[in-house]
């Protein structure tokens, strides 16, 4: 039987990133689901505080070289990647100056959120599953992890459908309490017409709350995990409304089995 592919998309991973609930669970869920038998992929953003040299980050040329149109401008599309030792596990970097070289994550050292974090969350999603089909890499499971992959769900389920790589991809969405403070660009749904997608489709973020980039992720994904603690309270409210296949809050003890168990029911 050939082996469920599962894509790990993440906002931040340790050791890369300092640890958090996210960055721990988008370290060693991969690895524990691959020692169960899968195959797998990660990806995240290359912060400029990832340190390159420490961590043995290298450009893949033949994945990188690729622009992304996002507001009428071209951004290159540099892909670096690095291992785990420890974990026969490598993971991708989605790399570009104007969005990732920055020092800080999404927000500035005074604390103030990034004013184009809209566009990074475009990139990044858009990134990623462009190197996906370069890498010709078809995922079962496509696993979001972090409001920033929120767009991925998205763009599985209206641009990149058709594509033969994704046609049979089923999207999981998991919610943190990673909630950003200040709305969004205001013309953040703008910037996500491409072909297949209307503005009908992006109209949960007309205005472009953490409450309502969540809602939209959660509407084009096929399931949900509640992956921290707690969680945004209406979000939580809006994931029970749905009806979605959906999985609550796993114990560190317990969570690598309960999601690669997930997985089969999704």
């Amino acid at each position: 039987m050939e082996k469920k592919k599962i894509l790990y998309i993440s906002q931040e991973i340790t050791p890369y990133l300092p640890e958090t609930e996210m960055s721990e669970i988008s370290r060693y869920l991969p690895q524990g689901v691959q020692e169960r038998g899968r195959e797998i992929r990660t990806f995240m953003p290359r912060y400029g505080c990832v340190n390159e040299r420490r961590n043995q980050l290298h450009e893949v040329i033949r994945l990188s070289g690729m622009n992304l149109v996002i507001n009428d401008t071209d951004h290159p599309l540099i892909i670096k990647v690095a291992s785990i030792q420890a974990a026969r596990m490598q993971v991708y970097f989605i790399d570009n100056e104007d969005y990732f070289q920055r020092k800080h994550v999404l927000k500035d050292s005074k604390g103030n959120e990034f004013e184009d974090n809209d566009e990074r969350a475009v990139f990044f999603a858009r990134g990623v599953l462009e190197t996906v089909i370069k890498l010709r890499w078809a995922p079962d499971i496509i696993h979001c992890h972090g409001w920033l992959t929120s767009l991925v769900p998205l763009y599985i389920k209206k641009y990149y459908y058709n594509d033969p790589l994704f046609k049979n991809s089923k999207v999981v969405y998991s919610v943190y309490n990673d909630d950003f403070k200040k709305t969004l660009n205001s013309s953040f749904n703008n910037k996500l017409l491409l072909e297949g997608i209307t503005a009908d489709d992006v109209k949960t973020i007309d205005d472009p709350t953490f409450e309502n980039v969540s809602k939209m992720a959660i509407d084009y994904s096929d399931a949900v995990v509640q992956g921290t603690e707690t969680i945004n309270e209406n979000v939580e409210r809006y994931i029970q409304s749905t009806n979605k296949l959906f999985l609550n809050y796993q114990p560190k003890e317990t969570y690598i089995d309960a999601y690669n168990e997930f997985y089969d029911k999704v």
